[in-house]
């Protein structure tokens, strides 16, 4: 296998936390934000010891129902095993508590033997967000082994005739991708950075190229997901699963591709990449659907708006990735990123958003949307909202 050089960045460029790399700026950052922040991230640490009481040892929060006063857990194959430990460790390095660095360790043990599951393609979630964290707090040579062989099941994955790693499994001859997928590149580049396999490396820009030139329309919105043909590679249908329509913009997925193609140039350097995020970018903050506090409705183009139902989700994870993506642009776009991520976090940081008191299950953030069209997870917590908007936050405190 080729070799290439190792960058001279430390890990932390290659973590979820986002690199210092690009375009050094001067930000003002709000001081009565930032006090919020050390509040939420208080709360947080609050919340997730009553998270831990509802959530049975091997198994994984998945989200709350108010109405039953009932958690839903998972075990570690559902594809958001990885955020509550991830979460957990995020809480730590944030505030120092150590009870929540002992249960992430003590679910990480449950989540270990995931590594080998080739049957999915959200090791990145489930993996990266999760022992990544837990290599950066402490490095461990064991960490680094069952990150490089959730890479290698990942990249199992891929098929270079559709240029793609396989996002669901279908009827043969199918070969089902979708955005979301472009999350889970981060832990490529990670295996090739620490092993010099540029093997790695190559398939997360194919995979990232290919749903450039096939997932996205003239206005940089996204299909949720693509049937290739697995034997050709040729596009068989653009469709989406969890949007409201095959010709809408699924907020979260939206999101999704705002995150992916940061971390790509990132990761890459490549200018079409950081192109292709700032597309995204406006897309997002220049649709007429997109509200005030910059909180999306689930999907742009979702039925009975304004009175359509937010995704905090998908506000969590854009506010992340505008922060990250700040950083590479020139100083007067980068400060209206800026702006968007601190105007979506106060709105995360709201009563209406942030439950306190050990309301929600224990989760942080409440009112978010999972499976519209399937009906399930509608208006509930979602573990992911929580991890995106604590790392939100940490990105915000460390411009």
């Amino acid at each position: 296998m080729r070799k290439i050089s190792l960058l001279a960045a430390g890990l932390l460029s290659m973590m979820s936390w986002g690199s210092n790399a690009g375009m050094a700026q001067k930000v003002k950052k709000d001081k009565a934000l930032l006090q919020q922040i050390d509040k939420n991230l208080s709360n947080g640490v609050a919340q997730y010891r009553v998270l831990k009481q509802n959530t049975p040892a091997g198994r994984f929060p998945k989200t709350w129902h108010s109405n039953k006063q009932s958690a839903e857990t998972s075990t570690s194959e559902w594809w958001c095993s990885g955020f509550y430990p991830g979460t957990l460790l995020y809480l730590y390095k944030a505030t120092g508590d150590t009870a929540s660095y002992n249960e992430a360790l003590l679910r990480l043990q449950s989540l270990e033997k995931e590594q080998y599951n080739t049957t999915t393609h959200d090791l990145g979630f489930m993996m990266f967000c999760s022992f990544g964290n837990a290599n950066y707090v402490q490095p461990r040579e064991k960490y680094k082994q069952i990150l490089i062989n959730s890479a290698k099941s990942l990249a199992s994955r891929f098929n270079p005739v559709t240029g793609c790693i396989k996002s669901w499994d279908s009827k043969p001859g199918d070969f089902l991708v979708i955005i979301d997928n472009m999350m889970n590149l981060e832990l490529l580049f990670w295996a090739t950075h620490v092993t010099g396999d540029s093997s790695f490396y190559q398939i997360a820009v194919t995979h990232a190229n290919t749903t450039m030139k096939n997932h996205f329309r003239h206005d940089y919105s996204s299909y949720h997901v693509v049937n290739y043909n697995a034997e050709t590679g040729a596009v068989k249908e653009k469709k989406t699963a969890q949007g409201n329509a095959d010709s809408s913009a699924w907020a979260r997925g939206q999101a999704w591709g705002l995150y992916g193609y940061t971390v790509m140039y990132r990761e890459t350097h490549d200018r079409k990449y950081l192109d292709q995020a700032n597309h995204i970018a406006s897309f997002i903050l220049n649709h007429p659907n997109m509200p005030a506090d910059k909180i999306p409705y689930w999907d742009f183009n979702a039925p009975g708006i304004p009175y359509a139902l937010r995704d905090a989700s998908a506000a969590s994870v854009m506010a992340s990735a505008f922060l990250e993506l700040s950083k590479y642009v020139p100083a007067k776009t980068g400060s209206g990123y800026v702006h968007t991520a601190e105007t979506m976090l106060r709105g995360l940081s709201s009563s209406h958003y942030q439950a306190t008191g050990g309301a929600n299950g224990g989760y942080m953030i409440q009112h978010c949307v999972g499976h519209m069209p399937n009906k399930t997870e509608i208006d509930v917590p979602l573990t992911y909202a929580d991890y995106y908007f604590v790392e939100a936050m940490l990105r915000y405190k460390a411009l």
